[in-house]
Parts: structure tokens; C-alpha cells; sequence
């Protein structure tokens, strides 16, 4: 349940940790979502803004005081359309 929540909000402004994704160098890395298209984050990490293919990897997401995983794979929408469509 959690993990449908997470995907109808707004991601902008969460904090993540990447703990999976087809390039080695970001598994670990925790940083911010500062802005979203469809197929990608603009996330910053340590003080970096760096852009993300969000099918490549799946995000931690502190979501409530819990720990949500997604695959990005699940949001590969603009953030208004994902929102309209998971609820």
C-alpha cells in the first residue's frame, strides 16, 4: 500500500537513496529531487545537480517515516500525469 502512495505524490523535494541501477558508480548515493520529466530526475547530490534516467535505477524513498522502494520503471510519467493516473 505504502508503495502506491509514494507513486500518486509529488516526488519533488524528497530525499532518496538509489539502491540499484544498470550504472555501478550511483548504487548508494542519497541526494534530492529538485525537478522531474518523464523519463528523467534532476537530483542533487553533494551540492551537484546531475540528471537521472529514472528507468535505470530503483529509489529508497523515506515515504511517512518508512522505507519505499520503487523501481523507476513505475514512474515513467510526467509528475502530473502519474499523479492523475495512480489514483
Amino acid at each position: 500500500m505504502e508503495r502506491e502512495q509514494v507513486t500518486s505524490d509529488e516526488l519533488i523535494g524528497r530525499t532518496f537513496t538509489i539502491i540499484e541501477c544498470t550504472d555501478p558508480s550511483w548504487v548508494n548515493q542519497k541526494g534530492l529531487i529538485i525537478d522531474e520529466t518523464k523519463n528523467t530526475f534532476l537530483i542533487e547530490i553533494q551540492n551537484k545537480q546531475k540528471r537521472i534516467a529514472k528507468n535505470t535505477a530503483t529509489f529508497a524513498f523515506d515515504y511517512h517515516g518508512k522505507k519505499t522502494i520503487v523501481k523507476g520503471s513505475r514512474l515513467m510519467y510526467r509528475s502530473e500525469e502519474r499523479i492523475k493516473k495512480t489514483r
